[in-house]
Parts: structure tokens; sequence; C-alpha cells
């Protein structure tokens, strides 16, 4: 994980948390050619936001209903991320979460990706929760390394790596 995306949540954290932002992660591990993910939200807006999506109950910290945890998380970040590389979209597998400071981190990892030439992004999370929402996308790929903002209802960013 970046030093500056951590301080960057501890400051929202100790702000009380009165703004509404999402950080997701995207490396490219040369060496395994796999696509890494990660995206960290904040617990209270990603267990609100799926509980009035999927009209159920959620608590993620209860580690006796981490199954049905992952299953509403990997349906509701499928749904609002998709990552394209070179024109074709990724399936991405959920690989977990962890509850961090606040947040929660969810994994995801797509295989067999040779270095990429463009990565297209669409990303949604939690703009059904908040109209205030601000995604934050942080992408290394070889030399690469960029981070940008989406503002909602701005929900699009290419990204070419080379």
């Amino acid at each position: 994980m970046a030093i500056i995306t951590q301080l960057f949540f501890t400051a929202m954290l100790s702000l009380l948390h009165p703004f509404y932002i999402s950080m997701t992660e995207i490396e490219h591990d040369k060496a395994n050619n796999t696509l890494e993910i990660s995206v960290r939200i904040f617990t209270d807006d990603l267990e609100k936001t799926i509980r009035q999506t999927y009209k159920g109950k959620v608590d993620l910290l209860n580690k006796n209903d981490k199954s049905n945890s992952e299953k509403l998380l990997e349906q509701y970040i499928n749904k609002h991320l998709i990552i394209k590389a070179d024109g074709k979209v990724l399936n991405l597998k959920f690989d977990g979460f962890e509850s961090e400071e606040g947040s929660i981190w969810s994994y995801l990892e797509c295989g067999n990706i040779a270095p990429v030439n463009t990565l297209e992004i669409t990303n949604t999370i939690l703009y059904d929760y908040k109209q205030e929402q601000v995604n934050f996308i942080h992408v290394k790929a070889g030399g690469f390394d960029e981070t940008t903002k989406l503002n909602n209802p701005d929900d699009y960013v290419k990204f070419t790596l080379k």
C-alpha cells in the first residue's frame, strides 16, 4: 500500500469522516502477469450502501458472517468497478477483504495480463450513496505511476501506460 494513501485515509478519519471517498489501487505484477486491485472504502458508508442496494443485513466486521459479507462485497464491487485492458473488459476475481482503521480493503485480481498500453476504468463506487462521493484511482504499471480522482457523477478515466 502506498504511504500517501495510508496518510490520506488516516487524515480523513481524524477529521471524523466528513468526506465521502474511496481509493482504488491497480498494480501490474509483471513477473506473474497479474493485475492486482485493492479498493478501500469507509466501513460505515459501504455497509449503508450494501444495505440499500441489496435490502439485507450486513455487518462487515462480524467474523461469523464473513462468507455472506464477501459475497455482497464481490457483487457490489463487480457491479461498480469495470476495468478494461487495451479495450478488453477484464474478469476480476474477488480475493477477500479486511478491515483497517475504519475502512474495508477489498482485494481483486486478474491473471494472464501481459503489459498493456491502456487501462480504462469505470468507477461508480458509492455514487448510489452520496452525491459528494469522490473516487481516487492509483495505477502502477512498469514505470507508470499516476493517481487521478473522479467526482460524482464523473465515472470514467483512461490511462495510457506506454
